[in-house]
C-alpha cells in the first residue's frame, strides 16, 4: 500500500520526528511505501508531493495540533495523536491493511 502522512506535535520537536520515524519504519517493514511530512518547530519539512497524495491509498495524520486536511479531500483519513504512532506503531498499521 502507498501511504502518506503528517506528524505534528505541540512543541514541534521530539514527538513529532519520533512519529515520523516508526510510521516509515515499521511501514516499510511492512511491506508498504510511506511518506511522512513533518510539521513542527522549523516549519513544514519533507513535505508531500500532490503525486504523493494523489497515489496515497491512506492517510496517516499524527498530530496533537490542528492540521489541515484540505489537501487530503477524498482519501481514506486516520487521525490519531502522536503517542499513538510512536508507541501502537504494529497496531495502527494492522487496522489499516484490514
Amino acid at each position: 500500500m502507498k501511504i502518506v502522512g503528517v506528524c505534528a506535535c505541540t512543541a514541534g520537536i521530539a514527538h513529532t520526528y519520533m512519529a515520523q520515524k516508526k510510521l516509515i519504519t515499521i511501514g516499510e517493514e511492512r511491506g508498504h511505501i510511506v511518506h511522512v511530512e513533518t510539521q513542527g518547530s522549523m516549519g513544514a519539512e519533507s513535505k508531500l508531493t500532490s503525486e504523493q497524495i494523489k497515489e496515497a491509498d491512506f492517510v496517516i495524520i499524527a498530530a496533537d495540533v490542528k492540521v489541515s486536511k484540505e489537501r487530503f479531500r477524498g482519501k481514506n483519513i486516520i487521525e490519531i495523536g502522536t503517542a499513538i504512532a510512536i508507541k501502537s506503531t504494529n497496531q495502527l498499521y494492522e487496522e489499516i491493511e484490514k
